[in-house]
């Protein structure tokens, strides 16, 4: 999911830049893919990943109204189709309406994917809008105009002909998400929690979302829950088409697969981890934030599904380097305890005869979470002596006044080897952000330089931070202001 707060640039490093933030559910995300679908494990059951002409034609509209994330050109292919059939109809009242959507409600991102999986073949509401709103920025009233405005829009614009003319290409991406999705082993989930799911999951790639991830759901009165995947598209071949790499996303969706076996844990036991839960979120709630994850009960989730992840590629026998790679990376976002919430789940699979289903072991966790809020201060003493310190910067002292405007570079010195990459946040209100250009690593790895250009008699800032910052381990830096003046 991405974060609204982070935009890449085109440059060879993230800046994060102040904009006014776009109230968003938990569901959303930023930095990663990694956020809350879940799965259905019944091989037989599961419907195979499919392009849902809802999804894109709620992108489409939002596209057309000109929403940033819903703009992406990496699937260019795609979008030249688009812009070639719909670009007419820009001036179409709907448009005009989810803009206004846009400033009035924060109407954007997942608001979006959850209004189109609300709507049936015929575009009307699966459930009434006076009993269920597709996300808290949408309202009876504007929820029902944008409805029959959309229903509109359908016939004005022949959204029909435009689906039937990508029939072919949507059958090809369906074929390729399909083989990427074949190679998750569907049993493990089953046997390790011990039940299924009574969640039904659906994949859908989102052609026109480029890097962004949704995970909407439907509960009709009545009828199984439908839990949505709706992947982002970005990455294409030599042919333009885009692809689904297993490197990229294989591990998301084990990821996702995992939550509708866990979350619903947490939920039946809310009371008893209530307090153990607020404790471990208190020390890491920044950084949870960074991640749209704003409370202590998405805290645990994330915590048991990465735990999960975790145990599964153990199970699968992925290599010491890699697994202990996927530990240290969940350290550094912030699931401090993962190594003991680890071991916890290697001791239930070893007593399944006493405990068959993970939610019979979940007294035996609510006492394990209860333990980790003791040992946050060791926890966290581990990590800061493994995160890569700043020791100098070479071409000028840090809060020095009188830095010259021809500088055209800086070089940052840690304690240890860095990852290539930057991350970078605006400093104080007050201050100027420099125009970065480039950034390369010394031979050493222990040497960051960034070129940029600078004007004459301004105060400048900007904050170094562990979102792409951290050791070839996989530990960040605590972020790291930098102030100056030019002469």
């Amino acid at each position: 999911m991405a974060n609204p707060k982070t935009e890449y640039q085109n440059h060879p490093f993230w800046i994060q830049k102040d904009q006014k933030p776009i109230k968003m559910k938990k569901s959303v995300l930023l930095l990663t893919l990694c956020q809350l679908f879940s799965w259905y494990t019944d091989a037989q059951s599961l419907q195979a990943p499919k392009v849902d002409h809802r999804v894109e034609l709620l992108s489409i509209v939002f596209r057309l109204a000109e929403l940033r994330e819903y703009n992406a050109e990496e699937f260019s292919l795609y979008t030249q189709k688009i812009k070639t059939h719909f670009e007419p109809h820009k001036g179409h009242r709907l448009i005009t309406f989810a803009k206004e959507l846009r400033k009035t409600n924060h109407i954007g991102f997942d608001a979006v994917m959850s209004m189109a999986v609300q709507l049936d073949k015929n575009l009307d509401p699966r459930i009434e809008f006076s009993e269920k709103l597709p996300d808290e920025r949408w309202d009876k009233e504007n929820a029902n105009t944008f409805v029959s405005l959309l229903k509109a829009f359908y016939i004005d614009a022949d959204c029909e002909t435009f689906f039937n003319e990508n029939k072919a290409l949507y059958t090809a991406i369906e074929a390729r998400f399909s083989a990427l999705y074949d190679q998750i082993d569907l049993n493990w989930y089953k046997a390790f929690y011990g039940s299924d799911s009574k969640e039904k999951f659906i994949i859908v790639p989102g052609l026109g979302n480029g890097r962004q991830n949704y995970g909407p759901a439907v509960q009709e009165p009545n009828k199984q829950r439908e839990v949505y995947a709706i992947v982002g598209s970005w990455k294409t071949d030599d042919s333009g088409i885009v692809i689904f790499p297993k490197e990229i996303y294989l591990h998301t969706l084990i990821h996702e697969f995992c939550h509708s076996f866990v979350n619903h844990l947490i939920d039946k036991n809310k009371k008893a981890l209530q307090e153990s839960g607020e404790k471990l979120f208190q020390p890491v709630k920044e950084i949870m934030r960074q991640q749209n994850y704003g409370h202590w009960t998405t805290l645990l989730y994330e915590s048991m599904v990465r735990a999960s992840v975790i145990k599964y590629m153990k199970d699968h026998h992925y290599s010491e380097e890699v697994v202990q790679k996927e530990i240290n990376e969940q350290l550094s976002l912030g699931y401090l305890w993962i190594e003991d919430l680890l071991l916890d789940f290697e001791a239930y699979d070893l007593q399944r005869s006493t405990y068959p289903t993970l939610e019979e072991y979940m007294p035996r966790l609510i006492e394990a979470f209860q333990t980790y809020t003791q040992k946050i201060g060791a926890y966290t003493k581990k990590i800061d002596a493994q995160r890569p310190k700043i020791l100098s910067i070479s071409e000028f002292a840090n809060y020095d006044q009188n830095v010259p405007s021809q500088l055209k570079k800086v070089t940052i010195n840690f304690n240890k080897p860095v990852r290539k990459g930057v991350s970078i946040n605006k400093g104080k209100p007050n201050e100027a952000f420099p125009n970065f250009k480039d950034h390369a690593l010394s031979a050493d790895k222990k040497s960051l330089t960034l070129t940029w250009s600078l004007e004459p008699n301004k105060a400048y800032g900007f904050i170094l931070t562990g979102i792409a910052i951290k050791s070839e381990e996989g530990f960040p830096i605590k972020d790291y202001p930098i102030s100056f003046h030019t002469e």
